[in-house]
């Protein structure tokens, strides 16, 4: 199994903050945001981290060469810009036939749980496997996703941005996919919005195919990286 970290993007609802610096360079408590992903890599059983890199990919490749820790990184360019489903497009060679974990490298989470999510894919027959989490305050759902799914876990509905949460599962980027997932990113349909592929509506296409996907309890706290209000959350659920 391989770790798939994202980390091409560049933030630009970060304004100044990332004009001259990849938004995952961006500092939270001393480091660069991205060492927070890369560490949850590098306590796994993964062999190697693919790095999807585009804007400023210089900056992080000098910083982190070939190695992390014991992990060999491998580097994939994206040369456009189009969206999480395609960074993972862009590393379907690198990822070479493997299942992957899935790691964001704008995002901070508290007391994760990447290899335990990865023994529960394991142990049983999922063709995927969402890291999600439960939060008091509702408001935060609207910015990632939520589910339907059983007493089991099983899930059968992502809902992208919700107006309306109706529970309290946030989504977050951290997966564990089955290598088969690559079928279904041509069968993704683009955001009507965004006008991009998104990664609920990659993942739903599996589920609506068949496919079971389960969901996991990946941390207790969580940041996304996209604003400075989401800096300072991450500041603050990283203090002591």
């Amino acid at each position: 199994m391989k770790a798939l970290i994202l980390a091409g993007g560049r933030g630009k609802r970060l304004n100044e903050r990332s004009a001259d610096i990849n938004k995952c360079m961006i500092p939270v408590k001393g480091k660069p945001v991205l060492e927070y992903s890369l560490e949850c890599a590098s306590q796994t059983e993964v062999d190697e981290i693919v790095l999807v890199v585009g804007y400023r990919a210089e900056e992080i490749i000098n910083t982190y060469g070939i190695r992390y820790r014991d992990k060999r990184i491998r580097y994939v360019i994206q040369w456009e810009r189009k969206g999480l489903v395609h960074a993972i497009e862009c590393a379907r060679e690198a990822i070479a036939g493997d299942d992957f974990l899935l790691l964001l490298g704008d995002e901070v989470l508290v007391n994760p749980r990447h290899q335990a999510m990865i023994d529960e894919f394991k142990r049983g027959e999922q063709f995927i496997i969402c890291g999600v989490l439960t939060v008091e305050d509702k408001e935060q759902i609207k910015r990632t996703y939520t589910l339907i799914h059983d007493d089991n876990h099983i899930i059968y509905r992502l809902v992208e941005k919700p107006r309306h949460p109706f529970n309290h599962y946030m989504g977050t980027g951290d997966c564990v996919f089955n290598n088969g997932i690559f079928d279904y990113i041509e069968l993704t349909p683009i955001h009507h919005e965004r006008k991009e592929k998104e990664l609920p509506d990659l993942i739903q296409c599996a589920i609506d195919d068949g496919k079971s996907v389960k969901s996991f309890i990946i941390c207790d706290r969580y940041a996304n990286i996209n604003s400075e209000d989401d800096i300072r959350l991450a500041e603050k659920i990283l203090s002591p």
